[in-house]
């Protein structure tokens, strides 16, 4: 069985073209189309989503879904999505199944948190590593300068129009809207601006992917994501001791304190801690909120060695 997730955004052909030309075997088909945006780049998309499912069936004979992104902005949300959606379809191919992750469309966002999300997986299932593949493709020509080209050609042809004593109001309309966007694209390039998502006009994107964690270590990250945080190590100790029904000794403390150390900046980066003179703040990292979101199904199957 050979997966392909393809984030669908407003290319066409680089995401089935290179599938048909080097002959790839595809099977299945998941479509994700992003709902977030002006009405016209919505339908735009789900047009271009549309054709996709329709050939990807006819061309390739791929059984094709689609799935809707509710927030191709939200990385977090798109990392918890792709993290389920490639588990699933590795646990659904296999043992020999592959997942293939096209990252070519959609906004980064999405793009950069399915490519994650991949590479997370492949360090966890590391049996599985071998079936799972993160692929780009690259575009023959961008159609944006070919488009600034044929309105250069038209504002040529109005304003020969008007030099000819043309006197129709719509031609100097038409030439003064082609101006003005001719004038944007050579300013500007191909976008205007930024947007503001939520509360800032960036969208942080964690540089840090999954690694595996051990059971202990795991009871302290859903801890810490239940909690928020907590004002010493010493403190988190205590809440992991009632909530394991353990005696809270030196011992059980030096522990929690050894592996609070291994998920920290200076291990796998899933916990921050803040200096409050002779104790830390501790809390979840970004990426660690991420690891606890996207395993909190997985709660209570892992025996724990006290």
């Amino acid at each position: 069985m050979q997966t392909h997730i393809v984030p669908v955004g407003f290319d066409y052909d680089r995401l089935i073209a290179p599938l048909i030309r080097d002959q790839f075997d595809v099977d299945r088909v998941i479509l994700l189309e992003g709902a977030v945006g002006s009405e016209a780049n919505v339908e735009y998309s789900r047009n271009i989503s549309a054709k996709l499912e329709q050939d990807f069936r006819n061309l390739l004979g791929a059984e094709t879904s689609r799935v809707v992104i509710e927030d191709v902005y939200d990385y977090d949300a798109a990392f918890e999505d792709a993290y389920d959606l490639i588990n699933d379809q590795l646990d659904a191919g296999a043992p020999d199944g592959e997942v293939w992750v096209n990252v070519s469309s959609m906004p980064r966002p999405v793009s950069f948190a399915f490519a994650t999300a991949a590479h997370s997986i492949t360090l966890e299932r590391q049996a599985d590593r071998d079936r799972i593949h993160t692929y780009y493709t690259a575009p023959e020509k961008y159609l944006e300068t070919e488009l600034a080209e044929e309105l250069r050609a038209n504002r040529e042809l109005l304003t020969d129009l008007l030099d000819d004593g043309v006197a129709d109001g719509r031609v100097r309309d038409r030439l003064d809207g082609t101006t003005e966007l001719l004038d944007e694209f050579d300013e500007r390039g191909t976008t205007i601006g930024a947007k503001r998502i939520g509360d800032s006009h960036i969208v942080e994107l964690p540089v840090a992917s999954f690694s595996n964690v051990k059971p202990f270590e795991e009871v302290i990250l859903f801890e810490l994501g239940d909690q928020g945080e907590f004002e010493s190590v010493s403190e988190l100790a205590e809440a992991l001791a009632a909530e394991l029904g353990e005696e809270y000794t030196d011992s059980f403390r030096s522990k929690v304190i050894y592996n609070v150390d291994r998920l920290g900046p200076g291990g796998k980066g899933y916990i921050e801690q803040e200096s409050q003179g002779k104790s830390y703040r501790t809390r979840l990292s970004r990426i660690g909120a991420l690891w606890v979101r996207a395993h909190s199904g997985e709660r209570g199957e892992t025996e724990i060695d006290v």
